[in-house]
């Protein structure tokens, strides 16, 4: 096994140890959905003060309004009866760093990790890759209100979200932990 997987399994066996919630409901106790990014350095048990059972948190790269983020805040209300949706994109996020053209750039050279430096991103990979990724939408983001304003406008004008539930858009301050209203995303995803 992997240093990783065994201290995934032990850390695993503690948390079971003293595990007391399994009786907690399957809706979320705060009737709430947020949409947010993968980054490692979000944690939105923390930063919404959430606790199990609480809510229902939807991650993706850069927290983007895709298809399937939409398919889960959709169940999430129609099946689970979430009533208020947040969108929280984030400072310095790693999706800023490229564009759907380098990406697939990367993988036609190869499937290994890439790494970046002050010049952009690089493959070292000796292949073979794949040319796949050019039938991706990769979702990058070049402005990250911009972006927010559009993934909270993707939501609300959605034909399967129904026009009572209110979509808040933030952006997380990674430098202060801070979540910073953008008032545009908040504007278009209010409530009707």
């Amino acid at each position: 096994m992997s240093e990783i997987l065994d201290q995934i399994l032990s850390a695993n066996s503690d948390y079971a140890e003293s595990f007391d919630n399994g009786e907690l409901a399957m809706p979320p106790a705060r009737n709430f959905a947020i949409l947010t990014c993968m980054d490692a350095r979000l944690d939105p048990a923390k930063y919404a003060g959430l606790a199990e059972g609480d809510a229902h948190v939807i991650r993706n790269a850069g927290g983007r309004a895709s298809d399937d983020a939409i398919r889960s805040l959709v169940i999430s209300y129609k099946l689970l009866g979430t009533r208020e949706w947040f969108v929280i994109h984030h400072t310095d996020c790693g999706m800023e760093t490229f564009t759907d053209e380098v990406m697939r750039d990367l993988l036609v050279s190869s499937l290994e990790t890439a790494s970046i430096d002050e010049h952009g991103w690089h493959d070292h990979g000796s292949g073979p890759g794949s040319t796949e990724g050019a039938f991706i939408d990769w979702l990058t983001i070049s402005d990250r209100v911009k972006s927010l304003v559009m993934d909270v406008q993707r939501i609300r004008s959605h034909p399967l979200v129904p026009a009572r539930i209110p979509i808040y858009g933030f952006i997380y301050d990674c430098h202060t932990g801070r979540l910073i209203e953008v008032p545009k995303a908040t504007e278009i995803g209010k409530a009707r």
